[in-house]
């Protein structure tokens, strides 16, 4: 599919009710045609991987060309320079999270994982970590003390009152003590000392943190590994 006929599709789903629903998520109403997005993902199916094409729908500013460019892009073609420039435009919590399994897939990850987490932008912090939660999830073959160098960044940053990246605190944490049996119990206590912290996002990221941790469901998969 051309660019001109992508922009066409994606401007004939707009649904200014569903603008309306998703600003209600949280969802950065400017530039968005409430396209849903299966009907994004259905449109990528169709486009397959184009690095080139990725990048000219992300300059476009439509909300959901955005999402449909992170779907497309080609890994092994993201620069550094692109990821800062993209940063740069996070506007959303959905542009984040999609863009991560681009993000995620590069050579720079890592890299990114540790700068980020100390940016000051809300949603370039949130990306930090939910990269953090990526790697967590798709690298199986990561050792355990990749992930528990991350505890310091987690608890450095759990004070952070913002909604966007408490949340992304309190998944980053989750996911990294749902690994294996080792790095749950240290994630546990982790919780734990940040639990005791004076600081009400920190209490917050650590109690809900412990709901799931010290669940039965999640000791239970954790003992069949």
């Amino acid at each position: 599919m051309s660019y001109e006929n992508i922009i066409k599709e994606l401007k004939s789903h707009s649904n200014p009710k569903c603008v309306e629903g998703m600003a209600r998520f949280g969802i950065n109403p400017h530039n968005t045609l409430g396209v849903s997005l299966p009907v994004i993902r259905n449109i990528a199916k169709k486009t397959g991987k184009d690095h080139s094409l990725s990048i000219r729908l992300w300059d476009s500013g439509i909300h959901e060309a955005r999402l449909l460019a992170s779907i497309i892009g080609e890994p092994e073609r993201v620069t550094e320079e692109q990821m800062e420039k993209w940063a740069k435009d996070f506007d959303s919590w959905d542009i984040v999270d999609i863009c991560s399994f681009l993000f995620s897939k590069t050579r720079f990850a890592e890299k990114k994982i540790t700068e980020w987490t100390r940016r000051k932008e809300e949603f370039v912090k949130r990306m930090g970590f939910v990269l953090m939660c990526s790697r967590a999830v798709h690298d199986k073959k990561a050792s355990d003390s990749t992930f528990e160098k991350y505890f310091k960044i987690i608890k450095r940053e759990s004070k952070d009152e913002r909604n966007f990246v408490k949340k992304a605190v309190n998944w980053a944490l989750r996911q990294i003590g749902k690994r294996n049996i080792r790095l749950n119990k240290k994630a546990i206590k982790l919780a734990e000392d940040i639990q005791r912290m004076d600081s009400k996002p920190a209490k917050w990221i650590a109690s809900n943190a412990l709901a799931e941790l010290e669940s039965e469901k999640v000791k239970n998969r954790l003992r069949k590994k």
